[in-house]
């Protein structure tokens, strides 16, 4: 597929919103994934590219959080082992898909990240104790890694919402080990994804480069006064007005479906 210089850079700019609001609060993918289908790309070669830009952006947000001294990669490789795994599971499994049935499902999960996002707690900045140990720890992120590799958008803040609600983390720590659990399950996605020939190279490597200056920028903000309390709106109409562009493309399956519904 060919893109104009016009197209390449709106996807761009689309990464470099997504990149920020991923370092801050997850869930850029709410942005990218439908902008990349909206420039009529496949839904599984839109997810396999966003994962190869997203990489790229997680990648500058955990190297940001690493320089501060936020993580502990000591305690947390083994949940990220977890969520590699998972996510090569999800991968494999977004492959073997109908791809009219998964452009029908795009939406609906798309809608369902943004009433999360809308209605979801809201994390604080207070360390607690820990409810589970470390065993559940790794077995939630193989389940969020499948779940990453299958479909993406939202996991880095259900990682977060996780680390903070039952292991007692504070939201910027949280923030910070959810970028390096993310970072896991995102190579493994795109690994599983390069082999089964869906990036599209040019585009993802495009986008690339803005979600690395996104998410530089989303781990300042994060370090700083600034919260993920600004980005929600924002990812929430963002993201609805994605989903509703996608359903007024000609013959989406969801919509094709509904009329056929009995009145």
């Amino acid at each position: 597929m060919e893109f104009g210089f016009e197209v390449l850079a709106l996807l761009a700019l689309a990464a470099f919103v997504a990149g920020t609001i991923d370092a801050l609060a997850g869930g850029g993918g709410l942005i990218t994934i439908p902008a990349l289908m909206a420039a009529g790309i496949p839904p599984v070669q839109a997810i396999a590219t966003n994962k190869l830009q997203s990489s790229f952006g997680t990648t500058s947000a955990v190297l940001a959080f690493a320089r501060q001294g936020r993580i502990d990669f000591q305690r947390f490789l083994w949940p990220a082992v977890g969520a590699f795994a998972g996510s090569v599971g999800g991968a494999i499994a977004i492959q073997l898909v109908d791809p009219s049935f998964l452009a029908g499902l795009v939406p609906v999960l798309l809608v369902a990240m943004a009433a999360y996002f809308l209605l979801g707690p809201r994390a604080s900045e207070a360390e607690r104790h820990a409810r589970l140990g470390q065993a559940a720890l790794v077995t939630i992120m193989f389940a969020l890694g499948f779940y990453d590799g299958f479909f993406g958008p939202g996991t880095g803040s259900f990682m977060a919402t996780v680390l903070v609600a039952l292991f007692g983390f504070g939201l910027v720590s949280a923030t910070a080990h959810t970028k390096l659990l993310n970072l896991s399950s995102n190579l493994a996605a795109l690994a599983t994804l390069v082999i089964g020939g869906q990036v599209l190279w040019t585009v993802g490597l495009v986008m690339a480069v803005a979600s690395i200056a996104g998410g530089q920028l989303g781990a300042h903000l994060a370090l700083g006064k600034a919260g993920a309390r600004l980005i929600r709106p924002l990812l929430v109409v963002m993201s609805l007005a994605l989903t509703a562009k996608l359903l007024a493309e000609p013959g989406n399956p969801l919509v094709e479906w509904v009329r056929g519904v009995p009145g």
